[in-house]
């Protein structure tokens, strides 16, 4: 009995006994475990239901569960929020185990206590951290998907008509924003312009690069580096060549050490009347020409990718197109993909599918090509956001894709 005793006040929990024959069934006993966590000594408590530790903010609910329980004659368990003596809340969970004689008639109640608080509050702490997290996300999620729609309202028309060619175009990708971007537009009267580019990276950071260039690449004399100022008839432009609008995109944007970004750029000037095209390859897959004839070939390139270097050397190339003719401009991810044994789908096998899809109409073929290369990439899909634009001159005048 004397080590029963000593183990009982030695108790860092708050043990009580309670004797329900008596009225309002209250504690005959309580620890010193207990009265640390309630600031309540012995003397104050003996006699009186244990209902004093309750408050305004208790849960009824578990209040009612620990009475149900007595009523019943079964043990519970439950974490009610209790009140110390110097009107302090803390978490309590308190268990309620009855006691019965040989006879198993009830005749005490044991209650321990123990003070839960600190965990109670690292829960609460991470479900508002939680909440806080999710309502971050869905902020971000919405705000993605508006900058995705923005983005995606930067791509060529469905329904665009173009003096002598049709065009289409496949843009994939690989999260809500991408760092390639397309376009094509007319230019004057009897040119049309189009590129491709490919900014270093994924995701956001790419994306505000390319739509941040893309405004340097629209039909509009004036705000625009396709056009420069015409010397003989102040307030007229004239179309600037390839090569010059992309000297110019080079410094717009130099190379910044602290974000490491630059980007790939292929842009055409095509005389849609006369058959001559144009072009610069900035660090970027050249255009792949095909014949109307089935011949495929890649060009020529241009350059280094702009912004890498101050002053750089960047060559301009010229093509005919006769009627028939394509031009297909592609971004990396189209050829990086890699199967399930890590082989590249490669360039070759690119000129080899464009070959295959001489046949088909433009669309077509780029649905074809894009089909083959998600074919090779299996379950993995694309590593990299993957475009394709492809043009071709035909004789007859306004066609859409």
């Amino acid at each position: 009995m004397l080590l029963k005793d000593r183990v009982l006040a030695a108790s860092e929990e708050g043990i009580t006994i309670t004797d329900p024959s008596l009225p309002d069934n209250p504690l005959i006993y309580v620890n010193r475990g207990f009265e640390r966590l309630t600031g309540y000594s012995a003397q104050e408590v003996l006699g009186r239901n244990c209902r004093f530790l309750q408050g305004a903010q208790t849960d009824q609910d578990a209040a009612e569960e620990i009475r149900r329980a007595v009523r019943e004659q079964r043990p519970c368990a439950v974490e009610i929020l209790n009140y110390r003596k110097d009107g302090s809340m803390f978490w309590n969970r308190l268990s309620v185990t009855p006691v019965r004689d040989s006879s198993g008639r009830v005749t005490h109640y044991i209650g321990i206590q123990s003070d839960v608080t600190a965990r109670r509050l690292a829960e609460d702490a991470l479900r508002e951290a939680t909440r806080q997290l999710e309502a971050a996300n869905a902020r971000m999620k919405r705000d993605l998907e508006a900058a995705a729609r923005i983005q995606r309202a930067l791509l060529p028309s469905p329904d665009l008509r173009l003096p002598g060619v049709d065009a289409a175009w496949a843009f994939q990708p690989t999260a809500e924003l991408a760092g390639d971007l397309l376009n094509i537009f007319p230019l004057g009267s009897d040119h049309v312009g189009f590129y491709v580019l490919d900014v270093s990276g994924h995701g956001v950071p790419a994306a505000l690069v390319s739509m941040a260039v893309t405004r340097l690449l629209t039909p509009a004399p004036g705000r625009s580096v396709l056009f420069r100022a015409d010397e003989d008839r102040p307030g007229e432009y004239r179309l600037s060549p390839p090569s010059s609008a992309v000297l110019r995109l080079n410094e717009f944007f130099p190379f910044d050490p602290r974000t490491a970004q630059y980007f790939t750029l292929v842009y055409c000037l095509l005389n849609w009347a006369s058959g001559e095209l144009r072009y610069t390859a900035a660090g970027h897959i050249p255009p792949i020409f095909v014949s109307g004839a089935g011949e495929v070939r890649l060009l020529e390139s241009g350059g280094p990718p702009v912004g890498l270097l101050t002053s750089p050397e960047i060559a301009e190339h010229a093509v005919h197109l006769e009627p028939g003719d394509r031009i297909y401009l592609c971004t990396d991810g189209i050829i990086e993909v890699e199967n399930e044994n890590g082989e590249e789908f490669g360039m070759d096998r690119l000129l080899d599918r464009f070959g295959d899809a001489c046949r088909l109409k433009v669309k077509d073929s780029v649905q074809f090509v894009l089909a083959s290369v998600r074919d090779w990439g299996g379950p993995s899909g694309l590593i990299d956001d993957a475009t394709i634009l492809a043009v071709e001159r035909i004789r007859s005048s306004p066609v859409g894709r």
